[in-house]
């Protein structure tokens, strides 16, 4: 039988999949984590739906399943399938020891958050909106931390999963609109993105964002 415990529980994958894609050697393998974080995103609007009876939900899992499951790896393959610079002797400022580290800090800073927070329909739910604001951060630690552009790109897909995660748990029966907007959004920025990454490398040959200061003045 279906219940909100099967939502945290997938919510809670979602940040061993998160740690994955940031721990990921190459951008095939942080493609293929993406991809299955997403799924698990799927899954969780699927059961959402069924227990709010958020019809808007099904569309929005079915959207989703298109465009992150599938189109948003692939343009990412695309992309950065061919791009590696053999020169990037580590792709993060932190050790994996310590990315780890960070990240579960971060979760344990969200969920003290959380535990403070009073809104309707929220308290079976709190662990997943734990996650979910805990998903965004670790996107934005993505950024900071990686110092590969490519792997950059994957924070902002992290933090547009954990926005959209959030929106689903506090706002099930929003219109199927934004569900679509959000959707063509990522695809169109993970796109400028990528078009901006192989440009970079092209003049650069290198994916190192520390070579971008090169660019002042």
């Amino acid at each position: 039988m279906l219940s909100f415990a099967l939502v945290n529980t997938l919510a809670g994958f979602l940040i061993v999949t998160s740690q994955s894609v940031i721990l990921a050697k190459t951008s095939k393998s942080a493609a293929k984590f993406y991809s299955l974080q997403s799924l698990l995103l799927v899954l969780i609007f699927l059961v959402l739906a069924r227990l709010q009876g958020a019809h808007e939900l099904y569309l929005w899992s079915a959207t989703a399943f298109v465009t992150k499951v599938v189109l948003l790896p692939l343009v990412m393959l695309k992309f950065f399938g061919k791009l590696v610079d053999p020169n990037l002797e580590a792709e993060s400022i932190l050790p994996p020891a310590a990315s780890v580290a960070l990240s579960a800090a971060v979760v344990i800073l969200c969920f003290v958050v959380v535990l403070g927070v009073s809104l309707p329909g929220s308290a079976d739910i709190k662990p997943a909106l734990a996650i979910s604001l805990a998903h965004f951060f670790l996107g934005l630690v993505c950024i900071v931390t990686q110092r590969n552009i490519l792997k950059q790109v994957f924070g902002y897909c992290l933090m547009e999963n954990g926005s959209h995660l959030t929106l689903a748990l506090l706002a099930p029966n929003a219109p199927e609109l934004v569900e679509v907007g959000i959707a063509t959004d990522a695809i169109f920025a993970v796109v400028v993105m990528g078009v901006l990454g192989t440009q970079i490398f092209r003049q650069l040959n290198t994916l190192d964002a520390r070579a971008l200061t090169t660019l002042k003045g």
